[in-house]
């Protein structure tokens, strides 16, 4: 530790730059212009590392349920996805906060869909006034926190947005969640709205 503290100093004294954390990924094959900003910001190269490891974990849980095999091939494939969604930060007038988003928001989604960080108790909603209609809502205490919501055999990863008032989350495909005391007011699928009350 003594030793990567004196080259650090020393670095600084004769005005060299300090290495950046390195993503987890090979640098040196980097092309794409936000896999360069990556690998030149030391926050971002953090969070290429993080994400790294939290989907190996979440690959971990897959091999131990029914079906993991299949699970695994279609939480691939969607990482690749995710990944062409990261580069196309390069379109945004922000490329970085978009970059940096783009990974908080997938920790979160990875970690709350494979309970891999610490949570409340789940907190069952009533919806529509009807008491066999609900909505499960389990809020993660992710960096960028997030909820996972259970409805019937259907589930959605919401991460929290700014919002004016009470907490809105919001998920793939439209979904939202939106938090106002006792009330949520939740959107699921895009397009049918309705009220849901967590019993007092």
């Amino acid at each position: 530790m003594k030793t990567a503290r004196l080259v650090a100093l020393f670095m600084l004294a004769c005005g060299l730059p300090a290495a950046t954390a390195s993503p987890a990924f090979d640098c040196s094959k980097a092309e794409h212009e936000i896999e360069q900003l990556i690998c030149s910001d030391d926050e971002l190269g953090n969070l290429d590392r993080e994400l790294a490891g939290v989907f190996k974990k979440s690959i971990e849980v897959l091999k131990g349920v029914v079906g993991g095999d299949a699970a695994i091939k279609e939480l691939r494939a969607y990482q690749r996805g995710w990944i062409g969604g990261r580069n196309d930060c390069w379109k945004a007038d922000d490329k970085r906060a978009c970059t940096l988003y783009s990974y908080q928001s997938r920790i979160a989604q990875l970690s709350a869909s494979y309970g891999l960080a610490p949570h409340g108790n789940p907190v069952e909603y009533v919806c529509n006034g009807n008491p066999a209609d609900t909505v499960t809502a389990t809020f993660f205490e992710t960096d960028l926190p997030s909820v996972r919501l259970e409805r019937g055999d259907s589930q959605q990863i919401g991460v929290l947005q700014p919002s004016a008032s009470g907490s809105r989350y919001e998920a793939e495909f439209g979904v939202t969640f939106w938090i106002k005391g006792d009330e949520a007011q939740v959107e699921w699928p895009q397009g049918n709205a309705f009220t849901c009350i967590a019993p007092g």
